[in-house]
């Protein structure tokens, strides 16, 4: 059975606040953003455990170009991912610890 996939709400604004920043700084960089996200989330639904335990239950996946990681976790008993952030590389991610 495929896993399906669930956002926490601030998930769902990290992107949005990252594609309005992308759109700032070039026009259509926000739409090549969200293909490269939706790219890396489609490889980590296919197969979630092939990203280690980080910390917590929390595991990461990166996508192909841009400098974000997507922060997650698996909850086999419902068969569903549950991504609960993604932040650009170069911030502290500690504070996706409170998140889950």
């Amino acid at each position: 059975m495929p896993y399906r996939l669930t956002y926490f709400k601030e998930a769902k604004n990290d992107i949005s606040e990252a594609k309005i920043w992308y759109h700032s700084q070039q026009k259509g960089l926000e739409k090549r953003f969200a293909e490269d996200i939706k790219k890396a989330v489609v490889r980590l639904k296919l197969n979630p455990y092939a990203h280690t335990i980080r910390y917590k239950k929390n595991r990461v996946a990166h996508p192909d170009v841009f400098p974000y990681s997507i922060h997650f976790y698996v909850d086999e008993a419902y068969k569903r991912i549950v991504i609960i952030g993604i932040v650009h590389n170069s911030r502290d991610f500690n504070f996706l610890k409170n998140r889950d």
